[in-house]
């Protein structure tokens, strides 16, 4: 059946069309990495993460598989594996839906309005109900620690190859997918 492929193709088009950066992992369109930054007005304000997606066979009739890269600090996100507890992509998710939308709409809700009744970070849904200050403190330095540009591969546009790189820049993530030139 060739329509899930197309809707595919065509929902990884719109995204990168809407200013996300999109790295893919192979050749095909299973998978892939977004930046997805942290939205305005939240703790999570000027931090970027690297989130994996992963595209099923049948996709848009079922899910996509969501998890952040680098460690957020979040009552819905676990924190070792960075695996997403969210009801719209993993139970209510219709074929309405495209990954414009799980960018645009779901992650910043997500990250907005946690559910610290449904967690899978016990610690920070706790935080989040006891003292609500110190949970957002938290939010903050795991942006100051793990969510910065670097953190996600990026290089700052004023370096312009990997000789200019610092030791601490080059050696800064195992898990960093090398850079693709800009069309």
């Amino acid at each position: 059946m060739s329509s899930p492929s197309k809707r595919r193709e065509m929902d990884l088009m719109k995204l990168m069309m809407s200013d996300y950066k999109v790295d893919m992992i192979n050749d095909g369109m299973h998978e892939f990495y977004v930046d997805f930054h942290g939205p305005n007005e939240s703790p999570y304000q000027g931090g970027v993460w690297r989130i994996r997606v992963e595209l099923p066979d049948a996709y848009p009739y079922k899910s996509p598989s969501i998890g952040f890269i680098n460690k957020i600090y979040h009552p819905n996100v676990d924190e070792m594996s960075g695996s997403v507890c969210l009801d719209v992509i993993n139970q209510t998710w219709s074929p309405m839906f495209d990954l414009v939308n799980v960018f645009e709409v779901f992650l910043p809700q997500l990250l907005l309005y946690p559910n610290p009744s449904d967690p899978l970070n016990g610690e920070a849904a706790a935080l989040m109900m006891r003292d609500r200050a110190s949970y957002e403190q938290r939010v903050k330095e795991y942006c100051q620690k793990y969510a910065k540009p670097e953190d996600i591969g990026a290089v700052p546009e004023d370096k312009s190859s990997d000789e200019e790189l610092s030791e601490d820049e080059s050696d800064s993530c195992d898990d960093q997918v090398a850079g693709q030139a800009d069309p």
